[in-house]
């Protein structure tokens, strides 16, 4: 399944298009290195996911065969770093 599809049907980014603009932005991460948004999921990988007020690193548990249901979404990837960021704390006045 192609990155992008993984981001929106699992939820971890609501469209599909701001998933792929993510991927082109630099934003999403395997390996190390920034991925295209039509990169095929591997179960096992590591996904960091860098957006202006939250930094989220995943393992891939499982690769959907179609969109799961919300209640299920969580089965297929484990959350293993969550932070949350201040959007203004590089600002300085």
């Amino acid at each position: 399944m192609r990155l992008d599809i993984f981001l929106k049907n699992t939820g971890l980014i609501k469209q599909r298009s701001e998933a792929k603009r993510a991927c082109d932005a630099g934003r999403v991460q395997i390996g190390g290195q920034p991925a295209k948004a039509s990169h095929l999921v591997i179960i096992g990988e590591q996904i960091i996911i860098e957006t202006d007020v939250r930094l989220l690193d995943i393992e891939v548990l499982g690769v959907p065969a179609r969109p799961p249901a919300k209640r299920d979404r969580h089965r297929f990837y484990r959350i293993i770093r969550d932070e949350h960021r201040d959007p203004y704390e590089d600002l300085s006045f």
